[in-house]
């Protein structure tokens, strides 16, 4: 009896399964497909001429897959030397003035305690959950009146001070180191300044490195702020606008551009995809 009623149980747990199975490869797949279908199309377009782009599917292969000129275009015409640079010195200036706000903000907010340091976190909180378009008029008014529209210190000042984020990233890790620390230093004669820059903020690493891995991105991804703050030079993220104006556009020599673009993240991702990883996961759990 035992051995003619196990049969079909087993039968039904083997059923689900694999319908469990099927069911995450199938999504595996069709995420897959989503991800990779994009690109595809991009890759087709790259190497099409212009004539062949118009008279062909987005899906046809091209017919010359060694046709680079659309490369060399998007390269010179579009000056993205230049806007490799631009965003390069935009870029390290805005994470190193990120990290030393975010990590000296995190260290007062944690280690010190003063009055007001509740409604400091509570306006921490608060900057968080209101929409950044709605401020996007007085932050315009602000920059423009001190003077800075029209140069990378506009953008600079902009992704330096509104990554609430990375404050409270810092402050997590920061939560994880023992006071003891600091209190030995103290013993040893080292002031605050001493403490935070050679006890505190070495054993930040692995924070800053996640912050400088999501903000880092963030910043080179970002279109809106460089092409209203900075309109007389481009960025990476704003130099393939010049293919598009009102007479049309150069999709495949912007599709050319768009994988130029994504090389750089492509190559910091493959080689920092441990820290990312890591570090995601470490802040996800603290």
């Amino acid at each position: 009896m035992t051995t003619t009623a196990s049969g079909p149980r087993l039968g039904a747990i083997r059923a689900r399964t694999i319908s469990a199975r099927t069911a995450k490869y199938l999504s595996l797949v069709i995420a897959a497909v989503c991800t990779l279908l994009p690109l595809v199309t991009v890759l087709f377009a790259s190497l099409k001429t212009k004539q062949e782009y118009g008279a062909t599917g987005p899906l046809t292969p091209p017919e010359n897959w060694l046709n680079l000129e659309n490369f060399a275009i998007a390269f010179d015409s579009g000056e993205m030397l230049q806007g490799f640079v631009n965003t390069a010195i935009v870029l390290a200036v805005s994470l190193a003035g990120t990290i030393f706000i975010g990590t000296m903000a995190a260290y007062a907010l944690d280690r010190f305690e003063f009055r007001g340091k509740k409604l400091v976190m509570a306006l921490f909180l608060i900057a968080t959950l209101i929409p950044s378009v709605t401020s996007q008029v007085a932050t315009f008014q602000v920059i423009n009146g001190l003077g800075l529209y029209d140069t990378k210190a506009a953008l600079i000042l902009l992704f330096m001070g509104t990554d609430i984020i990375a404050i409270y990233l810092f402050i997590q890790f920061m939560q994880s180191i023992p006071v003891s620390l600091d209190e030995a230093a103290m013993i040893d004669g080292a002031n605050r300044w001493t403490i935070y820059w050679r006890v505190v903020l070495p054993l930040l690493k692995p924070a800053i490195a996640t912050v400088v891995i999501i903000k880092g991105i963030a910043i080179y991804n970002e279109f809106y702020s460089p092409f209203l703050y900075l309109p007389s030079e481009d960025l990476i993220s704003t130099s393939l606008f010049r293919f598009k104006g009102p007479f049309g556009s150069q999709w495949e020599i912007i599709s050319a551009g768009t994988l130029i673009v994504i090389i750089p993240t492509l190559i910091a991702f493959l080689l920092l995809q441990r820290w990312i990883y890591k570090g995601l996961t470490s802040g996800a759990v603290k």
